[in-house]
């Protein structure tokens, strides 16, 4: 039997910068830990270094640490390993903004976020995308449509936040993440998509 060096549902999960939706993201990750995921958290350059309306860099890596007990991965050498070293069964997004599935769609992997499915996904591994973003039915669009063709890369359930006001933004239903994730670990996409 061939050793690998997971760890027992452990989750990469990192967190891009759709600043309004991540207080909708961090109970999921208190659901996860809570159903025994190690979970081991990532930042996006914006999420790791921008103070916002929405709370500071600091207090948000305070808060993953106290959730995960571990400090969030922020550079390109610290995410690498991931895939190669199977350090984790799966990677979530989430949020995940246009600009990071506008780059995971054209392949390029020079984020933190972006290099971490790249390494997840040379070992087959299940990429979990929980869209959020003001253009998903404009300019991200294309983006989100070459990567829902894709093999290996799953979504949390999306639909319109905000039709009237908003119409072409999208978000992910947070709360259908831990079944998303499950879903993904058995190679199927949870259904319905479009919320």
């Amino acid at each position: 039997m061939r050793q690998t060096n997971v760890l027992p549902r452990t989750v990469a999960f990192a967190l891009c910068g759709s600043f309004c939706t991540v207080e909708a993201v961090l109970p999921q990750i208190a659901r996860l830990r809570a159903a025994d995921w190690e979970v081991l958290p990532i930042l996006s350059a914006s999420a790791a270094s921008l103070d916002t309306r929405f709370g500071t860099a600091a207090e948000l890596k305070a808060r993953l640490k106290e959730l995960t007990g571990r400090a969030p991965l922020e550079t390109l050498q610290q995410v690498e390993p991931l895939g190669p070293q199977k350090l984790a069964q799966a990677l979530v997004i989430a949020p995940c903004t246009g600009t990071t599935m506008a780059l995971l769609a054209a392949g390029i992997s020079s984020t933190p976020v972006t290099l971490a499915a790249k390494s997840l996904l040379r070992g087959g591994r299940p990429i979990v995308l929980a869209p959020s973003t003001n253009d998903g039915l404009s300019g991200s669009a294309g983006a989100l449509a070459a990567l829902l063709q894709r093999k290996n890369y799953y979504f949390v359930p999306f639909g319109q936040d905000d039709s009237y006001r908003k119409p072409h933004s999208l978000k992910s239903d947070m709360t259908l993440l831990p079944d998303t994730l499950d879903s993904a670990l058995n190679g199927v996409q949870l259904q319905p998509l479009l919320l």
